[in-house]
């Protein structure tokens, strides 16, 4: 009778570990599916988004040519090649000399050696020594910055469908426009 019991308890035992070692598992499973499921869930989020990154300067008007209209154009190099022209809408300047500009720009040249364009809608901050009574600023520039997120539907060629951002961080000291950013 106790081996009657005893092989009846391990039974038991053996069951009971069995189910809790199938229960385990099928945690791990779901656990296992949700992970997948979020994964490429994230991936299909940041499936096409390309980081980017360059320089831009003041052009002069022999490197960017027909801007008609265009306030001033910056000269871009890095992984845009090419023409980025401003057209300032607005602009405020404080007493402070915290000057704020919105605006557009059409960008027209390169992007891994495919032609295209397109248009951004801009923001730029900065600091400069001091404010005229038209609200520009005056003096040199202390630091700035700007966003540009790209107008949906606005691209052509290589461009053609594409949303993102650029910004850029000017680098006073030597002259020039740093950005950052993403296109998808």
């Amino acid at each position: 009778m106790k081996k009657l019991i005893l092989f009846a308890t391990a039974g038991l035992l053996f069951f009971s570990c069995k189910k809790e070692e199938m229960i385990q598992n099928q945690k791990n499973e779901s656990e296992k599916m949700f992970l997948t499921k979020a994964t490429t869930k994230l991936s299909a989020l940041a499936k096409g988004a390309e980081q980017i990154s360059g320089i831009g300067f003041y052009a002069t008007p022999s490197e960017c040519e027909g801007g008609q209209g265009a306030t001033y154009s910056v000269k871009m190099t890095g992984d845009f090649e090419g023409c980025l022209y401003v057209f300032i809408d607005k602009y405020t300047c404080s007493p402070s000399g915290t000057y704020r500009e919105i605006g557009r720009e059409r960008f027209v040249g390169t992007y891994q050696g495919k032609s295209g364009t397109f248009w951004t809608n801009y923001k730029f901050e900065s600091k400069f020594e001091g404010c005229a009574a038209d609200g520009s600023y005056l003096g040199a520039e202390i630091f700035g910055r700007c966003q540009h997120p790209i107008v949906k539907g606005s691209g052509t060629g290589i461009f053609e469908g594409v949303t993102g951002r650029l910004d850029f961080k000017d680098d006073v000291e030597a002259g020039n426009f740093p950005y950052i950013g993403h296109i998808m």
